[in-house]
């Protein structure tokens, strides 16, 4: 099937408003934090511009006409015409979303409402008027100049942009479509100082360009055309008479340069990096993923094969694990993203949602470059920003009610991000009131979410505001008392392979703490047997395997039995119990118990047949192609071939015979504790 060139680059265009965006709100966030220069202000204004320049080559006119209102406003602020107070940044942070709204309608072909950014548009019209008086006077023609109604006069612009020009995201087509609104226009192009293909370098400017314009606009309005370039390129325009030009377009070509020997090293410059479409990555990842697989299997045949036979074959199947297992790593690498896109969206979520809520708050974040696979990037937007809301509403109190508490007046939340054990850890807090838990346990007595009589300890009911519908707040507004939010939160964390937990302190503020896989693709797992069945625990989940002694082994009434392991008392979780397996062993003495935990909560063992061996397998989604089974996250295929269930180590941990580990005699009533 043939590749349309045009959706070909209307796509690459698309691809790079996406990050143009990116940088231009990051830039936008930096002014109004007061963090930002003159260099972030140039910065914006180039990313403005370059989005309006590839709009108009496509005919986008009404993201053209926008960008173009927007970047008059930023070259304004530039040249210190505008103050930079308070109100002309909030435009442009409007204006900013605005525009990324109309990019995407221009990409998706969708069509806005004419009154689309009225407001914003208003806005930004008057700070432009607003600044006439202080704006030097537009181009006035002379009257021998200006052309009377009907009149048409012929001119010849000779036109040579510097790299500079180009440097500054500044695109010569852009001025022909310009050129082209004003009347009948001839284009051709100078080609005599292109150098040979070797010595070339991309980023410099070795065209000249010649147009021929018969318009009946003044030289002022083709002057202003070139307004934003004018010190970036050498211009003259002239009035010829019309015999002197044909205006057919034409495309001057120049002989190449005869060869002067051996290129300048100085002058061959390499690309640094390609863009590559998503697609293309993910069905990458997907054939290194099922290229594992058959190295698995071929490891295991080969385990069946006299080494001394054959010695090279399994030299050569050692190699290729090895290999794959790099050019996996490597793949992984290349879909890691920095969480940074994400974060950069956040103070704009507190900027305005603590304006709208009368309150004074500030975030502070750390941990930004840390990198994360790009699936897991893609869906933590939505958590974090609810998770961000919640602390602003429930935590994040008035500033007067913490200048009594004697706290500053203006709140802070604080976003970190970091790697640790083979896992990503986002970190949510704030130093607000914290969790009421008075007030939670009493809102879920109401609903019949604790029993009558019962007295469930802290933990317990901090982690209630993650049940559905459940919700404290006393009136129901756009921002809360609807109950939907946190469990979703949760719901969504856990789809990714995660967990969340949340610590508070009445009075002090509160800790959500996020633990997500660095990546949903491969895992490192040890294989271990259940009767029949096979199952993988993740390595990072693993602390120690052992064999325990009958003496080792108590019973806690009402609550199962544990493993006295140094000092501690581990509840045991046993596997052939949670998924109904026959002929497996019941007793862990006669088993193996594989102490794990997962971040944030405690130990537990898990009860197992055997260890058959470590093993990297790739992840393949069971709530896909089966349905969701609790205590499993995914599915592989081993060397053999057979199907092994991957566990979910955080939910067995919270189903687990009591809620985390103790040191002895700490949670446990000595009556109630015996020997098994």
């Amino acid at each position: 099937m043939p590749v349309n060139p045009l959706a070909q680059f209307r796509q690459t265009y698309f691809e790079e408003c996406a990050g143009l965006l990116e940088e231009m709100q990051a830039g936008l966030e930096a002014l109004a934090d007061g963090a930002g220069d003159d260099e972030t202000l140039h910065a914006v204004f180039r990313c403005v511009h370059s989005i309006k320049g590839g709009a108009g080559v496509f005919g986008f006119d009404a993201l053209v006409a926008f960008s173009h209102l927007f970047e008059s406003l930023l070259d304004q602020l530039r040249d210190h015409r505008v103050p930079p107070n308070r109100d002309v940044l909030q435009v442009l942070l409007h204006a900013g979303d605005a525009l990324a709204d109309i990019v995407a309608a221009a990409r998706d072909d969708a069509t806005l409402p004419e009154d689309f950014a009225a407001d914003v548009t208003q806005s930004l019209r008057a700070l432009l008027e607003g600044t006439s008086a202080a704006t030097p006077a537009p181009h006035t023609p002379h009257p021998t100049e200006a052309s009377q109604p009907g009149e048409r006069h012929r001119y010849r612009i000779v036109f040579t942009p510097r790299t500079e020009l180009l440097e500054r995201a500044n695109e010569p087509l852009l001025l022909i479509r310009q050129l082209q609104r004003l009347g009948d226009l001839a284009v051709a192009a100078d080609t005599s100082r292109l150098p040979r293909l070797d010595v070339m370098e991309p980023e410099a400017a070795y065209l000249k360009w010649i147009f021929t314009l018969d318009t009946g606009a003044a030289e002022g309005s083709i002057r202003d055309v070139f307004e934003f370039v004018e010190d970036d390129c050498d211009l003259t325009i002239e009035r010829v008479a019309p015999a002197s030009t044909d205006a057919a377009v034409a495309v001057e070509a120049a002989p190449p340069p005869k060869g002067t020997g051996e290129a300048p090293i100085a002058h061959t410059v390499l690309a640094q990096s390609i863009r590559v479409d998503v697609e293309k990555l993910d069905r990458l990842v997907n054939l290194v993923g099922e290229m594992v697989i058959t190295q698995a299997m071929l490891t295991e045949e080969s385990q069946t094969l006299p080494t001394d036979r054959y010695p090279s074959l399994i030299k050569g199947i050692e190699a290729l694990a090895q290999n794959a297992r790099e050019l996996q790593d490597s793949v992984m690498a290349i879909r890691a993203q920095p969480v940074k896109s994400v974060f950069a969206r956040m103070p704009r979520v507190v900027r305005d949602l603590a304006a709208s809520l009368g309150k004074e708050a500030r975030i502070v974040m750390t941990g930004e470059t840390t990198e994360i696979d790009k699936t897991v990037i893609e869906q933590l937007n939505d958590p974090l920003t609810h998770m961000i809301r919640n602390a602003l509403d429930h935590g994040i109190e008035p500033p007067e009610e913490r200048v009594k508490a004697g706290k500053l007046r203006v709140g802070t939340i604080h976003l970190a991000a970091a790697q640790r054990s083979g896992r990503i850890i986002i970190e949510v807090s704030d130093d607000g009131r914290g969790i009421d838990r008075d007030k939670v346990l009493a809102k879920a007595r109401e609903r019949g979410l604790v029993a009558p009589g019962t007295q469930p300890g802290d933990d317990e009911i901090d982690n209630l505001i993650f049940l559905p519908a459940f919700s404290t707040a006393e009136t129901i507004s756009n921002i809360s008392g609807r109950g939907v939010g946190m469990d979703v939160v949760k719901r969504n964390v856990q789809s990714l392979g995660g967990r969340i937990d949340v610590t508070s302190k009445f009075g002090s503020g509160s800790r959500f703490v996020m633990s997500l896989p660095l990546t949903l693709a491969v895992l490192d797992g040890m294989v271990v047997s259940v009767g029949r069945q096979t199952y993988i625990v993740p390595l990072t989940a693993i602390i120690e395997s052992l064999r325990p002694k009958a003496a080792d082994i108590h019973r806690v009434v009402g609550r199962g039995d544990v493993l006295a392991l140094r000092g501690e008392y581990v509840p045991l979780t046993y596997l052939h119990r949670c998924f109904a397996i026959d002929q497996a062993i019941t007793d862990p003495c006669r088993g193996i118990v594989t102490i794990v935990q997962s971040e944030g909560a405690g130990r537990v063992g898990l009860v197992i047949d055997q260890l058959l061996g470590q093993q990297q397998v790739v992840v393949k989604s069971l709530e896909a192609n089966y349905e969701r089974v609790e205590g499993i996250s995914g599915a592989t295929i081993l060397g053999n071939g057979r199907v092994a269930l991957i566990l979910d180590v955080a939910r067995l941990n919270e189903s687990a015979n009591g809620s985390r580990s103790a040191p002895a005699n700490e949670w446990f009533d000595a009556d109630a504790l015996v020997t098994a």
